[in-house]
């Protein structure tokens, strides 16, 4: 059964909307395919909203929420729909933005920014600056079809945050709508800012619940000259996430440091039908990329090489791209070849003290004790920021249980160690059950008092974050995302 939505629309509010669109060229659909097309997202949750607006002009967006605000419709921002938590769910109803088509971006070479549209797709923004030897650092797995404006709302990382941080560390500036439809920009295209208080960075992971974002200026970077990728296993758990700090001390940045333990490698080698090491059972491994200059490269390679033969079991070089591509292979198809195992995937992006990794992963050979359970770690150790993957059969209730049960206790230890329930996918629906224990009562009344001096009728993105969901005890839609095979 599928979600319905809490608020229903009465006719006058429709045709509200759809007098507004002949005013302002907004082009509204209320089909029943067109609603269900995004009633859900990654999580696969589905709540059918009662109409979808495609936004092509930032002006429009103003427009649209003065009038919601004014008749108290929900309004729910998407992209492409990408998000993993039910960020983009209409879960109440209302009306959905579609902002594929505001996807304009232009890059300023002289000052090393970036003026994007929230639409703009990640990996094209990215290729654009690359063209002109400029880097934009942030590099979520999704980022072939994920947007900006989502990448915005959650803060996404990927896996080159252990050199270059997330995108909130790459925002100068944000233009967007207040609830009641008020035109707003916070910060400025300048390298600093220090005037007043910083909207902006209040904003960047809201979820879309503060306001609407339809332009952001972001920093750019010079294009690393060079890379070199490696791979390697090691015997035990602790001697791969030892790498962090073990690295750090020896003055090696890693622009990527990826983990995938022993049951991850097991999976993906039944996956693919042969060993990544050949000879060496599965193990917990390590894929590490340097980048920089010539000079820097060969003698962080250099170092990195003497601390490998002294702590891992094997390991590779690639000695080209073609070689890097392999190597980057076994971490790609990790999360395609758990989708093998059971019919949905509890994907928890966790994040720990670098110095607490050992003792999370150690309480997660714990959970595995119990043998129905099946659960594969994988990610970015060089931040702390590890994916808990909780496997199962969501037709089987028991499974599901178990597999709940165990999801509590992890955040639980997650939240003793001094962690975060989430690094880069947001809370949205999946996380609400756990997201109160993330935050003491000062926090949690600080945070309820923002969103109702900004969303005073609370219509931006309604049911995420504060309330409490459990997607677990809904059934998913069944449907097939585009990006199904891609990893996380």
């Amino acid at each position: 059964m599928l979600v319905s939505a809490v608020v229903m629309e009465a006719p006058d509010k429709q045709n509200a909307l759809h007098h507004l669109s002949k005013k302002v060229g907004l082009r509204v659909l209320d089909k029943s395919a067109d609603l269900f097309a995004v009633s859900y997202d990654g999580l696969k949750v589905s709540a059918e909203p009662c109409a979808l607006v495609k936004i092509n002009r930032a002006e429009q967006v103003g427009e649209l929420l003065k009038l919601a605000n004014e008749i108290e419709v929900p309004v729910t921002c998407r992209g492409t729909g990408s998000s993993l938590t039910g960020g983009a769910t209409p879960i109440q109803g209302g009306w959905v933005m579609d902002f594929s088509e505001l996807n304009a971006f232009e890059i300023d070479e002289e000052n090393k920014l970036a003026r994007c549209q929230p639409g703009t797709v990640v990996a094209d923004l990215q290729a654009s600056a690359e063209a002109l030897n400029l880097f934009y650092p942030p590099d979520p797995s999704s980022k072939k079809f994920c947007t900006i404006g989502g990448n915005l709302a959650c803060n996404a990382g990927g896996l080159r945050c252990v050199k270059y941080g997330v995108t909130r560390d790459y925002v100068l500036a944000l233009s967007g709508y207040l609830a009641n439809g008020k035109a707003v920009r916070w910060g400025r295209d300048t390298r600093k800012f220090a005037t007043g208080y910083n909207m902006r960075d209040l904003w960047i992971g809201s979820e879309g619940t503060l306001g609407v974002i339809t332009s952001a200026t972001l920093r750019l970077v010079a294009k690393p000259p060079g890379t070199a990728t490696f791979l390697a296993a090691f015997e035990e758990d602790g001697q791969a996430l030892s790498a962090p700090l073990a690295l750090s001390k020896m003055g090696i940045q890693p622009s990527i440091l990826e983990y995938m333990d022993s049951w991850t490698i097991n999976c993906l080698q039944e996956y693919i039908g042969e060993e990544v090491f050949t000879g060496v059972s599965p193990r917990p491994m390590l894929l590490v990329e340097l980048d920089g200059s010539d000079s820097t490269l060969q003698e962080d390679s250099n170092r990195l090489v003497n601390w490998l033969k002294q702590n891992s079991i094997e390991f590779r070089m690639a000695s080209n791209e073609m070689e890097a591509e392999k190597l980057w292979e076994v971490r790609r198809q990790g999360s395609s070849s758990m989708k093998k195992l059971a019919s949905t995937k509890l994907n928890e992006d966790v994040v720990v003290p670098l110095d607490k990794q050992i003792e999370l992963v150690a309480f997660v050979n714990l959970l595995r004790q119990d043998p129905e359970l099946k659960i594969g770690v994988f990610g970015h150790c060089g931040d702390g920021n590890l994916h808990v993957n909780f496997m199962y059969d969501e037709e089987n209730e028991q499974e599901t249980n178990r597999a709940v049960q165990a999801l509590g206790r992890l955040m639980s230890e997650v939240i003793r160690l001094g962690g975060a329930i989430s690094g880069e996918h947001g809370v949205g629906l999946a996380k609400t059950p756990f997201v109160r224990e993330q935050f003491n009562d000062a926090e949690w009344e600080a945070m309820k008092a923002i969103k109702l001096a900004l969303d005073p009728k609370g219509i931006l993105n309604p049911g995420k974050i504060f309330d409490l969901f459990k997607p677990w005890e809904q059934k998913k839609a069944d449907v097939q995302l585009s990006w199904e095979l891609s990893n996380d």
